[in-house]
């Protein structure tokens, strides 16, 4: 009989093992669900194409490269008006709406109604290059600095021509300092963040 006692006590204890084995796996798969719940839904990873400088970043770090391919992208869509300025110009401060910041739009709203009020932007084509030996792998150093962790200024070298009526009536050399920032307002219309 004592044997049968042993027994039974035996797989009583390994019942309550078991129990409390799913009590914690159980307790572990819900800290688990929780911190795939809370993380973020969306994450932006950026991933230079250049092996020689590595792909291990963290997460919040934008490499130089984007920032700078960014400021370039967003300044020369900003200032081409391919058809007429008057038009393009307040166009495209519309449709870059999510990738300027409000007091930048501003800026520039006001920059549109002096240019249209002096009849500067009527019939104009203009077309922003980047000067051929001025970019961004020419003197990486001097093209992006690091203001913070969301904070750049990007210095942009760029040849502007203007036409007016197919004549060539303004080609301008400048050095432009664009300060660029991370704002996460809405990631569906701004991907870049």
């Amino acid at each position: 009989m004592s044997r049968f006692l042993k027994l039974a006590d035996s797989q009583r204890a390994h019942i309550n093992s078991l129990r409390i084995a799913i009590v914690l796996i159980s307790l572990v798969a819900a800290g688990l669900g929780f911190g795939w719940w809370s993380a973020p839904k969306q994450l932006t990873v950026h991933v230079p194409p250049d092996l020689r400088s590595g792909s291990t970043r963290m997460w919040w770090d934008v490499p130089p490269q984007s920032v700078y391919t960014f400021g370039l992208y967003i300044f020369q869509q900003m200032n081409r008006w391919p058809v007429d300025g008057e038009q393009d110009y307040q166009a495209n401060i519309t449709r870059l709406d999510a990738y300027i910041t409000p007091s930048c739009k501003h800026y520039l709203q006001s920059d549109f109604e002096l240019r249209r009020s002096s009849g500067e932007l009527r019939k104009r084509v203009r077309g922003v290059y980047e000067i051929p030996g001025r970019g961004y792998g020419d003197s990486p150093e001097i093209r992006t600095v690091t203001n913070s962790i969301d904070d750049w200024t990007v210095t942009l070298d760029i040849t502007a021509d203007e036409y007016y009526g197919g004549q060539l009536v303004k080609r301008a050399l400048a050095r432009y300092p664009l300060h660029v920032v991370r704002m996460d307002v809405d990631p569906e219309t701004n991907p870049f963040g």
